[in-house]
């Protein structure tokens, strides 16, 4: 290899030291956060909540999730919880729409980020919130509300004595797909015919580009394995794709166009490994934030964004304008993107297909869910 290379190498390390230092920073915000949450005193739904449970039985960890959600409720005078597993046809709305049927007064999604929001779908509107018991492998949702990821006891203690909060949902349809991939079949293509009609809920982040790609070819067993991480792995054969041209139109202004990596517009934006994408977007705003992500010099350019993505985690903006690797940000309620050449398209981690042009918006407010 040249030494071009090898000094890319170097740079991406570098950037990748700065990104572990920015999230112990963030971690230890965190955990002050949490501890004036525990300072403040507990809200209750009720004196005794109904609990339903919507789990997916396919991840990891589910098959104790029974046992371990009947002994909070008993050790804790709840109900006998409702239980509920996904299928391949139903991924969650069904199951919730039974729940309430049922009674429930809190519908807990038990899965990754599918689960959640197909589970979401189905509460937007409803009277009763919605819990999260984090069983998957982004967790985005779980992550940006704040709760425990790796204790079903101290998620369980939120949904039962957090408070109800209700935070703004997208939505995205795609009005326009490309015939067929670029590259050949990718390995987690959607489960739905192409369908220009349907909304898709997203409760953090939908992408187009770079972000889509990288999800569309991450290997599933190495999901299973190292988690988060195979998106990573996945995104290394994409360093190299040409910028896709952009048509944006946000809100009522004329359209613009630009060059970029990835286009994404977020409802929140903190991902795994502690980075934040977005970092001035809220739950419960009522707006989208918009990112236009580009990258230019190659290896260099992408640990220059790196780093850049590191520190505006903990606050530290770069806005010289001359970089190779940028991000621009704005808000919207809503977003037409189109590009001609056809893009990945994702939601919450979940493909979509290649899309030419995707229409975006935002409903404020809709989803109830109980956090810290």
């Amino acid at each position: 290899m040249g030494w071009q290379v090898w000094l890319g190498i170097a740079a991406i390390v570098v950037a990748l030291l700065a990104l572990a230092v920015a999230t112990g920073v963030w971690t230890q915000q965190a955990r002050m956060r949490r501890r004036d949450h525990r300072q403040a005193a507990p809200q209750s739904v009720e004196a005794a909540p109904q609990l339903a449970v919507v789990v997916n039985p396919s991840k990891q960890g589910a098959g104790g999730l029974l046992v371990q959600v009947r002994a909070h409720c008993i050790a804790h005078g709840l109900p006998e919880p409702l239980w509920y597993e996904t299928t391949v046809d139903d991924p969650g709305r069904g199951s919730a729409r039974q729940a309430l049927a049922d009674g429930a007064d809190i519908v807990i999604a038990a899965g990754g980020d599918g689960t959640v929001r197909a589970v979401a779908e189905t509460m937007v509107g409803a009277d009763k919130p919605m819990g999260v018991l984090p069983v998957g492998t982004g967790n985005l949702l779980a992550r940006n509300l704040e709760l425990p990821l790796t204790s079903v006891d101290g998620a369980l203690d939120v949904i039962v004595h957090g408070r109800t909060r209700a935070i703004d949902v997208g939505w995205l349809r795609v009005t326009d797909f490309a015939d067929a991939p670029r590259n050949g079949e990718h390995p987690n293509q959607p489960d739905h015919e192409p369908d220009t009609e349907r909304e898709h809920i997203f409760l953090v982040i939908a992408g187009l580009g770079f972000d889509a790609a990288m999800v569309a070819t991450a290997d599933a067993d190495l999901k299973k394995r190292v988690g988060w991480v195979a998106y990573f792995v996945a995104g290394l054969s994409h360093l190299q794709a040409r910028r896709m041209r952009a048509h944006l139109q946000l809100d009522d202004s004329p359209p613009v166009e630009a060059r970029a990596r990835s286009i994404m517009v977020g409802n929140c934006g903190m991902l795994p490994g502690g980075v934040t994408l977005l970092p001035d977007a809220v739950l419960d705003d009522g707006v989208l934030d918009v990112a236009a992500v580009d990258v230019r010099g190659g290896v260099l350019g992408w640990a220059q964004l790196t780093l850049e993505i590191a520190m505006q985690g903990v606050g530290v903006r770069n806005d010289l304008p001359e970089k190779l690797g940028r991000i621009d940000h704005t808000k919207a309620r809503r977003a037409r993107i189109r590009v001609p050449a056809g893009e990945e398209a994702q939601v919450d981690g979940d493909p979509l297909g290649r899309a030419v042009e995707i229409d975006v918006r935002v409903q404020p407010g809709a989803l109830l869910v109980r956090a810290p």
